[in-house]
């Protein structure tokens, strides 16, 4: 059986505080792999500037590249609107007997009791969540979410990841105010994104 952890997002763009977390759940949590999975349209939020899904996956295979993680094109290929349950149902017909792990940030940890069948989310993967920052108070607010999810058959961990503080909004706003990207994303991905005159016109 293998441990395949799970991280979804819009990375739009990747950048490096999503590299971080990556490398940081795969090597804490012991993984046999990760599989980062870009979505289409977010569902939960609007997602402002979005390009195409052909960009998203390429930079995130720029990114991930050096690190032997792969990118799925699961969702941004579902003909529908793609939920985190369809997706992890259609990943346990793949791998019927491996373990899975849903990598996610605090933000849409605390939003998981609204997502779409959110039971069945908690029966098919174990929830991990980093921290936005250290604050006993912050992360004592991150526990006692996950007890609350417990009656719903949720399984969380936990991790003292330290936080990044980088966001794709400050990189689009980066881009066209004709700023170095490079602080804040791979040069591959950097470099991507100067070539293909993305967000340089609030979109791409």
């Amino acid at each position: 059986m293998k441990k395949i952890g799970i991280l979804g997002g819009t990375f739009n763009p990747i950048h490096k505080g999503h590299v971080w977390l990556a490398q940081q759940f795969f090597r804490r949590l012991s993984l046999d792999q990760l599989l980062l999975i870009p979505t289409k349209q977010p569902t939960h939020k609007q997602a402002p500037c979005l390009v195409s899904a052909h960009h998203r996956l390429e930079m995130c295979r720029l990114a991930m590249e050096p690190f032997g993680f792969l990118v799925s094109d699961l969702e941004v290929s579902r003909p529908t609107d793609s939920y985190t349950v369809l997706t992890l149902r259609e990943l346990r017909r793949q791998f019927p007997e491996d373990a899975f792990y849903l990598l996610m940030g605090e933000d849409m940890f605390l939003t998981l009791a609204q997502w779409k069948e959110p039971q069945d989310i908690f029966s098919m993967a174990t929830l991990c969540v980093s921290p936005r920052s250290c604050d006993p108070g912050n992360l004592e607010r991150l526990r006692e979410y996950a007890r609350s999810l417990e009656p719903m058959g949720a399984n969380s961990l936990l991790l003292d990841i330290p936080y990044l503080p980088v966001s794709s909004t400050k990189i689009r706003e980066t881009v066209q105010n004709g700023g170095d990207l490079r602080e804040w994303v791979p040069d591959a991905v950097a470099d991507y994104i100067t070539a293909h005159h993305l967000y340089e016109n609030n979109g791409g």
